[in-house]
């Protein structure tokens, strides 16, 4: 099974700059004037997921993430956890308090000019549930 999260933004270019340089990720694909949508695939190469980003040229469409619209993402070892947030921020990503405040226990909440929201949290996923 492969999972597309797909979401509008207001700036593509902005978005994928900030996404790709903040996390890491890289451009799986690409696509313009499909049906009045530009779009990029960001992801990680031989991942079972990735996201999309779109701009509906025709019709904009206004992002409205909600504070607990998140990306978690779980990085385990304290050293990248630091760099990741570090490049989180030189990307241009806003650091927030959660609205959860789980998330601020072993984690660093970021926002990008959209309103979405991204958790490094300095753990290993482990399959149980978050509070």
């Amino acid at each position: 099974m492969h999972v597309r999260m797909a979401r509008p933004v207001s700036n593509l270019a902005r978005s994928v700059a900030q996404y790709t340089q903040g996390l890491g990720l890289v451009q799986l694909g690409s696509f313009k004037d499909h049906a009045g949508f530009d779009g990029t695939m960001l992801g990680t190469p031989g991942a079972g997921f990735h996201w999309e980003f779109t701009v509906c040229t025709s019709h904009p469409v206004v992002p409205a993430p909600t504070p607990e619209d998140l990306l978690v993402f779980y990085v385990p070892e304290p050293e990248a956890w630091q760099a990741r947030c570090d490049a989180m921020l030189a990307a241009g990503f806003v650091e927030v308090q959660p609205f959860n405040p789980y998330w601020a226990q072993s984690g660093r909440s970021f926002e990008d000019p959209d309103g979405y929201r991204v958790v490094i949290q300095c753990a290993a996923w482990g399959g149980g549930a978050a509070a």
